[in-house]
C-alpha cells in the first residue's frame, strides 16, 4: 500500500475460524512481521510481536506504545479491498 507521505507499507489481515479479523503491517516491506502482528490482532497468536518503531509514523508508535492503531491515519487502507472468507 502506498502511505500519504509516498513509502510503501505492506498491510496483512488475518481471519480466524470464528471471523474474527485482525490487521498487521510492516513498514520494512516484511509479510512475516506483518502476518505475526495480524495474528496477534486477531487473538491467534499469544506473544505480541516484538517491533521497534524506525520511522516515526504513527501505526508504528501504536503498536509500540500498546495503544490501538489509528489505520485511519492511512487514506488508502480505506480503499484496500479484502477477499471474503
Amino acid at each position: 500500500m502506498r502511505l500519504a507521505s509516498g513509502e510503501e507499507a505492506l498491510v496483512a489481515r488475518v481471519l480466524t475460524k470464528d471471523g474474527k479479523a485482525g490487521f498487521g503491517f510492516s513498514l520494512a516491506l516484511d509479510a512475516t512481521e506483518a502476518r505475526h502482528m495480524a495474528e496477534w490482532s486477531a487473538g491467534a497468536r499469544a506473544v505480541k510481536p516484538d517491533l521497534a518503531a524506525r520511522t516515526g509514523h504513527p501505526w508504528e508508535e501504536a503498536f509500540v506504545e500498546g495503544r490501538p492503531v489509528p489505520w485511519e491515519r492511512e487514506p488508502a487502507f480505506a480503499s484496500l479491498k479484502w477477499l471474503s472468507a
